[in-house]
């Protein structure tokens, strides 16, 4: 059979086609990658790069299951013995590519200082390399070492073979004239008037130019708000969700408020569902927007008391969510929020100024990662009734709080402002 075989079988020439269509397209990713600053898109690229990347390992491996057990066709006639031993060792050597390069990235991921999962094309989770993720830092970071240099020598091997392959086939298509090219091509003919050969090089330039030319989507979707807690006392206020707040609106401060009720003594409020928690940071100059899902407030407040009224705001920042999971789930991180040490954020506030009709000013204190900075919150405050409605927005400088360690602290790709939103109802207690 195999001394009779014209030409490859046809999975293996399906898998051929599709491995070597996803390598040339990650070799594009790859360089999009490497140029300019980091920020939304490039993120979105990485996360596509380790897709097709773990994609071309099963695919691979594929291969060469079928390959053990299906023989590729002889050499053509006459072929001399050093072309065939060449021909083996660059075979050999896209095994080695194919395997190493996913295998190599799959190692730097697991090994990275942001934990950040992989799930293939945003759907399908897959796991790090066991035991990896849990080393202590100095063999960890050695794995990241060997990772990070053995995937750079594949890239430059990976190159090397490409032009010797695609080399040897256009010898062998217009130079030779052999039924090498049919063997990946079924029912070509020698010589460079060869539709299929045309065809072939077609295809390259298309997925070269899809390489160059495909965006990721990287803004994130307004979510829709989920459900509140039941109200409960004020030694254990209210969660309320939070959907991400429209950072193009303007400020609710700078609207008119309506006029506020008289209450003389300070009133506990409830926070009511629909109430949102949510923030705006720029990467790259592209606006992130975001959320947090879970979040209370313990509201003593009267306009008419203010030496009085009293605000405390715990947020759970695991509960983070931009839109994006395994963004929303490096954020969580010792490099960002520190949830393992530092799992709330709290505002409190005790001190309150009128600035106009309807508008205040809480001055007190956050908390966050451990560190505890004086803020400022205006807001705007109507009172009808039993119910309250206040809009409120402030900024703070994410680096005074660390939020943003290593590579991340710098300020050239992440702002160091952060704008932070609130819009609530809360009902009289």
């Amino acid at each position: 059979m195999a001394a009779s075989r014209t030409r490859y079988t046809t999975v293996a020439i399906v898998i051929h086609w599709l491995i070597a269509a996803a390598l040339i397209f990650q070799i594009i990713l790859g360089w999009r990658m490497g140029d300019g600053p980091k920020g939304p898109t490039t993120y979105a690229l990485f996360q596509l790069h380790k897709s097709i990347g773990i994609t071309i390992l099963l695919l691979s491996l594929a291969r060469l299951a079928w390959r053990l057990f299906n023989k590729p066709p002889l050499a053509p006639e006459g072929q001399p013995k050093w072309e065939q031993v060449a021909s083996r060792l660059v075979h050999v050597g896209f095994y080695v590519i194919m395997i190493g390069l996913p295998l190599t990235g799959w190692i730097l991921v697991s090994t990275s200082r942001v934990p950040i999962p992989t799930l293939l094309f945003g759907a399908i989770p897959w796991p790090h390399i066991p035991g990896l993720p849990e080393l202590a830092a100095a063999p960890k970071h050695l794995w990241h070492e060997i990772g990070e240099l053995g995937h750079g020598v594949l890239v430059k091997v990976t190159y090397l073979l490409l032009a010797l392959h695609l080399g040897a086939v256009a010898k062998h298509q217009i130079l030779d004239k052999d039924e090498v090219f049919a063997n990946m091509a079924p029912g070509a003919r020698p010589g460079w008037k060869e539709p299929r050969a045309w065809l072939a090089a077609a295809g390259l330039a298309a997925v070269i130019a899809a390489g160059y030319l495909y965006m990721p989507a990287t803004k994130a979707k307004p979510a829709a708000p989920a459900p509140a807690a039941e109200p409960a006392p004020a030694e254990a206020p209210t969660a309320a969700a939070t959907p991400p707040v429209d950072s193009a609106a303007p400020p609710a401060v700078e609207a008119a408020a309506a006029p506020v009720a008289e209450l003389k003594d300070p009133v506990a409020w409830v926070v009511q569902k629909g109430s949102t928690l949510g923030f705006s940071a720029t990467w790259s100059e592209n606006a992130i927007e975001g959320r947090f899902k879970t979040w209370t407030a313990d509201i003593l407040f009267s306009p008419d008391a203010l030496d009085r009224s009293k605000l405390t705001v715990a947020v759970d920042t695991a509960s983070v969510d931009t839109g994006d999971a395994q963004r929303d789930t490096s954020l969580p991180s010792g490099d960002f929020f520190d949830t393992a040490e530092h799992p709330k954020a709290t505002f409190t506030a005790s001190k309150f100024r009128k600035t106009g009709e309807g508008k205040f000013v809480a001055d007190g204190t956050l908390d966050l990662r451990g560190v505890k900075k004086p803020l400022s919150l205006p807001f705007s405050l109507k009172i009808d009734g039993d119910t309250a409605t206040a809009r409120g927005v402030t900024t703070l400088d994410r680096t005074t709080f660390g939020v943003g360690q290593g590579e991340w602290a710098s300020t050239d790709e992440i702002a160091a402002k952060v704008k932070v939103s609130f819009s609530l109802t809360a009902k009289k207690k």
